[in-house]
């Protein structure tokens, strides 16, 4: 296959990737939940607890955000609306992420609640970011842009994951004159300036081309166009049916990311080794996420779902047994074969089925799915934890989830771009 040249739009786009997997890496599965494991011991809450109370966090956040998606998506549909909505949650995202560092030591319900803030700022701008997908490509080149962003994503964010765990380290064995408090801290300023820098090519070059005319009352406009979009849904049915898919199996993704850091601690794991699986596991998954899209051109893009499920089957199953660093190892590798790929394929494959004039309406339908789903894995996991006192039969019983979703991934026909 013949290397395609990218414009100036496409790595202006592509470049917002690698600033916000800053954050993916950093707050969301690596820095922060080890930090908070650390603060709530330290306040004397048992480990397994300290996981609940993670994942009811994280459910929360998530659940504010699957209820004002579809409303936000659909108002952004309006010209000139998506990116000042994109800029908005961007700009609560970096500056709380970078707040993190400010909360006084051993407040473990403060870091929570600012924790929220984040996740809420982070995964409202990707709603946007998600749904200029359509302005910024052609439809034959959505597979590959959109890998080719998950990988360098995973660049991008190893970027200051390793200057954190350096100064984490260093300032463990004492090279640096600076406690480990301060340094994790340090780490969280890090992720929001990156983060803050990265994202200004994307607020230059990327623009709104696909859009609605504005009405008199955006609001109520925005609900009648949600209401008629319901009552069309037989219209949109192929839409439909893959979001349901997605929601099963990106359920299972999602929780596998946010929590494998606190579910390693629960298995004895160290700090350091969680770390420095964390960052190989990065480096692995850049070119993974990248040959992902390249095989979606031969293989189509529902092969590579399917492969990338199936990845996740096997890595469900593993991980019950897992009872040692090296199984976290095994675990960590297979996890990068597919992470980037099957969520960089989802995102091209539903922007290939969606209306472009309503991709943002659209898109926070995707959102919705997504962050429903993603309140009930962790909410699983937490309850789970709780119960039987183990991590393991939660993450077992996602097994179902990629299931279901293979199987409800069947039904939807292919993208129009794989027809021609």
């Amino acid at each position: 296959m013949k290397l395609r040249k990218y414009t100036k739009t496409e790595n202006s786009w592509v470049m917002y990737d690698w600033a916000n997997s800053a954050y993916s890496i950093v707050i969301t599965t690596a820095v922060f939940p080890l930090f908070f494991k650390s603060v709530a011991t330290d306040a004397g809450i048992e480990s397994n607890v300290s996981t609940a109370y993670l994942g009811y966090t994280i459910a929360i956040a998530t659940f504010i955000l699957a209820m004002i998606g579809p409303i936000l998506g659909t108002i952004a549909d309006y010209k000139g609306l998506k990116k000042k909505f994109f800029f908005a949650f961007f700009l609560i995202g970096s500056v709380s992420t970078m707040s993190l560092a400010f909360v006084p030591e051993g407040l473990w319900l403060p870091l929570l609640i600012i924790y929220a803030i984040t996740a809420v700022g982070f995964h409202g701008a990707n709603i946007f970011y998600d749904a200029f997908l359509v302005d910024v490509t052609a439809e034959e080149k959505m597979d590959e842009v959109s890998a080719r962003g998950f990988g360098l994503g995973y660049i991008g964010g190893a970027i200051p994951f390793i200057l954190s765990i350096a100064l984490i380290l260093l300032a463990e064995k004492g090279i640096i004159p600076i406690p480990m408090v301060i340094a994790t801290k340090m780490a969280f300023v890090i992720t929001g300036i990156w983060w803050f820098v990265f994202t200004i090519p994307m607020l230059k070059n990327v623009i709104q081309i696909h859009s609605i005319e504005r009405e008199p009352n955006l609001l109520a406009g925005s609900f009648r166009r949600l209401g008629n979009t319901f009552k069309e849904i037989k219209k949109y049915r192929t839409v439909f049916i893959f979001l349901l898919a997605y929601f099963f199996y990106i359920d299972g993704v999602g929780t596998i990311i946010s929590m494998s850091t606190a579910y390693g601690t629960d298995l004895g794991i160290s700090a350091t080794n969680l770390l420095i699986i964390l960052l190989a596991t990065q480096l692995v998954a850049a070119p993974f996420a990248i040959i992902y899209g390249k095989l979606a051109y031969k293989f189509s893009v529902k092969t590579m779902l399917y492969v990338g499920i199936f990845v996740y089957v096997i890595i469900c199953i593993y991980a019950f047994f897992m009872t040692s660093t090296m199984d976290f190892w095994i675990l960590a590798m297979l996890v990068a074969t597919s992470q980037g790929g099957i969520q960089a394929l989802s995102r091209s494959y539903f922007a290939q089925l969606v209306p472009k004039e309503k991709s943002n309406e659209f898109f926070g339908f995707y959102n919705i799915f997504g962050k429903f789903a993603a309140v009930m894995g962790p909410l699983l996991v937490g309850v789970t934890a709780q119960l039987t006192g183990s991590s393991a039969y939660g993450v077992f019983s996602l097994v179902i989830l990629f299931i279901i979703g293979g199987i409800l991934l069947r039904m939807v026909p292919k993208p129009q771009s794989e027809l021609v």
